[in-house]
């Protein structure tokens, strides 16, 4: 990510620090070596030829020095190292810092430093000699002063050689610090092992030098073919490490490249945010390619290889020196972008890629669109580290394809896989496949723990689901809590009171809870018999096998089994007041959660085998219901949802079948309905499984009419016998003529097909009579009842009486007080 030349630069705040480093190294350079240099023009004329010969290719060999690609914090490896301690051996400091420094101007010419940094590394080298120095003095003082080695030269020449390694790499390592304002132990680690192989290396081969200049001045240059060999073997390691790091097709990173620059950048980030700095922010860009699959079908793969290389061009040119581009393989792309302040600074660098894919690719004349849906996630808001944020980019991209957006942000909400989801996915298997339900749950509605939302489960294609989406109360029984006037799910209070006293008593003795909030001292009141007050008991916080711990423990009340329960919303009908049906309603209390939002519990189980055990057991549950019904001489018929996945493998239809065979129960009372969604989903094998389960007899209900994209000629098609008008609209009837008009021409629209209409979310008297004079059918929501156990409707039903709302009359017949 950073550009060449900005080797030569320093960052504007460090200038002070960094330099003022560099001048002091040079000063001590100076220092250090300025006697034994002085000295040195006197010596010139008694060195032997063999000095000549090492000083000579000191130079020469550093005008080609061996720069390790990706080594960004280390300097060059110079073989002139070898050549300069071999003389500091044999002939003395100032010899060896006259060569050094000759060679690292030649270096630093070839390799167009600037001349602080060349003056830098003639210093260190200066002071690395100079300690080399002082440490072999402590030994013998002249190696092979009898033409010997003895273990006493190799233990100095060794003390020697790390002494040299340790000030120069303990300069420069400080150097990078204070230039580029890094943590001090991961700027001297990094690097470490190749700098002690390299120059380590270099460093133990000045003994053989001075040993062969002993010996015979022409073995010297004998010396350059071990070390040829060493740089060559270097050299195509290197570039075999640098290669692997590349895509072959566009010569960008690749993902291995990806991941260690976004774990080098998460620590230079993670320091800038300890120290206060805005641009502590780091961007992760996924960029998949819109309809390149069609270009590779199209026109083939070669074609397509073209247009990954013309794409990747555009995105570089786009993209600033900071930010770093990645192919991670097919059509997808990846953009690291750094230094930034905030989610806005990575919707600009998102912008520029839109502006740089936006224009069509010319290829053979041919202009090819291809845009790309791009994910972000930022640190450390969305993630501290590379696999989290990939992962969190990729469902943000993947979100902006289901949005048909460009680019989107992660968000959790979109993350229908993370951790808390998986675990419950879990609980939810092992619950089902247990077999643990609460059948018998006797508990009032409202006593619920933890959050309990009535609407269906799972809105756009779930097992089974409510009628109204109203949320079940997270309080106590007297404090109703519902979804009300807002289109998509707003809450509003219910009324409690009705300047009519007909009316008032009609809508309180119609649900029991209203009933129990609204009764006074001297009002009567028929109410079942008080239960037992159960104990609580507290559990600790944190997982249990799935979900996020709560700071604060959850209350779960002994007696009250956790698993799954069916719930039954009665289904109303307009003219007479009769209940017809029920809906039935998924409801899940899990052990430490609570009540587990049914729509949640949808997401969760839609995308996985996890669906198909669901639905049986909604599906077995119900029908069983009915059979007790029956066995009771009721004849209520009963409505569920199905997903889509259980339309497209029609197993769900064989399932019924069986059941309703077993069970002795008529398939005229039982319905499945089925969302607009599910419907467009794939239309031929939904179509094949309703059509089987018309023919056994079982209704079609079409669900959240209104809401989604299903043509009249599916409409025509169906065998289809009731329409749900979704609550969204039947919500707003009362207040917006609109909503009013939409539900009105929904009911005459499919009384003319000759289905059936049933509104949701009936919430209060005038949307009531609003309807039937509409021509509504049937009508379910809390005005009329919440969502109850099956034993709890029984109750319910028996204390019930038929409420028409036409003519409403002192004489006309009310629900039981």
């Amino acid at each position: 990510m950073e550009a060449a030349d900005l080797r030569n630069a320093v960052p504007p705040a460090r200038v002070g620090p960094f330099f003022g480093f560099v001048g002091a190294t040079v000063v001590l350079a100076v220092g250090l070596t300025a006697g034994p240099l002085v000295s040195l023009p006197g010596d010139l004329a008694t060195l032997p030829g063999a000095f000549w010969i090492m000083a000579a290719l000191a130079v020469v060999c550093d005008a080609r020095p061996f720069v390790p690609p990706g080594q960004r914090h280390t300097s060059a490896v110079f073989p002139s190292i070898c050549f300069t301690f071999a003389i500091l051996v044999a002939w003395g400091p100032g010899a060896a810092v006259a060569v050094q420094t000759a060679a690292v101007v030649v270096s630093g010419w070839r390799l167009r430093h600037v001349a602080w940094r060349t003056a830098f590394n003639a210093a260190q080298y200066a002071c690395a000699l100079a300690a080399a120095h002082e440490v072999n003095q402590l030994g013998p003082g002249a190696a092979f002063a009898d033409d010997r080695l003895h273990w006493t030269d190799a233990v100095a020449l060794a003390g020697a050689a790390v002494a040299w390694f340790v000030v120069s790499y303990g300069l420069v390592s400080t150097a990078v610090r204070l230039r580029f304002g890094d943590p001090w132990w991961p700027t001297v680690r990094r690097g470490l092992g190749f700098e002690l192989l390299a120059t380590g290396s270099l460093l133990l081969l000045a003994p053989v030098l001075v040993a062969a200049a002993r010996a015979s001045a022409a073995l010297i240059p004998l010396v350059l073919v071990p070390l040829f060999a060493v740089y060559r073997m270097a050299r195509l390691s290197a570039d075999q490490e640098h290669l692997a790091a590349l895509d072959p097709l566009t010569g960008l990173p690749n993902r291995k490249a990806l991941l260690t620059e976004v774990a080098e950048q998460i620590r230079r980030h993670a320091e800038r945010g300890a120290q206060g700095m805005p641009d502590g922010h780091l961007a992760l860009l996924l960029i998949d390619l819109d309809r390149f699959k069609n270009v590779n079908d199209a026109l083939g793969h070669a074609v397509g290889d073209r247009l990954l290389v013309a794409v990747s061009d555009r995105l570089t040119s786009a993209l600033g020196s900071r930010d770093m581009v990645a192919r991670l393989g097919g059509d997808e792309f990846a953009v690291v972008s750094a230094g930034l302040t905030g989610v806005d600074d990575a919707r600009r660098v998102a912008d520029r890629v839109v502006r740089a894919l936006a224009e069509p690719v010319p290829l053979d004349g041919l202009p090819l669109d291809v845009g790309g849906s791009i994910g972000i996630a930022l640190y450390p808001e969305h993630g501290e580290d590379f696999a989290t944020l990939m992962r969190h980019a990729d469902v943000a991209m993947y979100d902006a394809k289901h949005r048909n957006d460009t680019v989107a942000v992660y968000a959790a909400e979109s993350d229908h896989n993370s951790a808390e989801r998986l675990g419950l996915l879990a609980d939810l298997r092992r619950v089902l496949e247990s077999g643990t339900t609460d059948r018998a749950a006797s508990r009032p509605i409202g006593a619920a723990t933890g959050t309990e939302a009535g609407t269906t489960a799972g809105a756009a294609a779930g097992a089974a689901r409510g009628g109204d989406g109203a949320a079940l109360p997270a309080g106590d029984d007297d404090t109703p809590v519902h979804q009300g006037s807002r289109r998509w799910g707003g809450r509003r209070d219910r009324p409690t009171a009705h300047p009519d006293e007909l009316i008032n008593q009609i809508i309180t003795g119609a649900d029991p809870v209203r009933r129990r909030a609204g009764r006074t001292d001297d009002t009567p009141a028929i109410r079942p018999p008080e239960p037992t007050p159960a104990r609580q008991w507290t559990l600790p916080a944190g997982p249990v096998g799935s979900g996020p711990a709560d700071d604060t423990a959850q209350r779960v009340e002994v007696g009250e089994p956790c698993g799954i329960t069916m719930y039954y919303q009665p289904q109303v009908q307009i003219a007479t007041g009769e209940v017809v049906g029920v809906e039935a309603l998924l409801r899940w209390r899990h052990p430490r959660r609570g009540m587990v939002d049914p729509e949640e519990l949808i997401r969760v189980a839609e995308q996985s085998a996890v669906m198909r055990l669901l639905t049986r057991r909604v599906v077995d549950d119900v029908v069983g219901q009915l059979a007790r019904w029956s066995a009771a001489g009721s004849t209520l018929r009963a409505a569920l949802n199905v997903s889509v996945r259980d339309l497209h493998t029609g197993e769900i239809a064989d399932q019924i079948g069986d059941l309703l065979t077993r069970h002795a129960i008529r398939p005229d009372r039982l319905q499945l309905e089925i969302t607009e969604g599910a419907l467009m989903a794939d239309p031929r094998r939904v179509l094949d499984t309703i059509s089987r389960l018309h023919r056994i007899g079982v209704a079609i209900a079409l669900d959240d009419f209104g809401t989604g994209y299903s043509s009249l000629q599916h409409l025509r098609r169906l065998p289809l016998s009731e329409v749900k008008v979704d609550r969204s609209f039947v919500l707003g009837m009362a207040d917006d003529p609109d909503d009013a008009a939409i539900v009105r021409s929904m009911i005459e629209l499919a009384g003319a097909l000759g289905l059936r209409v049933v509104a949701e979310g009936v919430e209060d008297e005038r949307t009531w009579r609003l309807l039937h004079a509409a021509g509504c059918d049937l009508a379910q929501g809390w005005f009329f009842a919440r969502p109850m156990p099956a034993d709890e409707l029984t109750a319910w039903l028996a204390r019930y009486r038929p409420v028409r709302p036409a003519g409403v009359t002192g004489s006309r017949s009310r629900p039981s007080g």
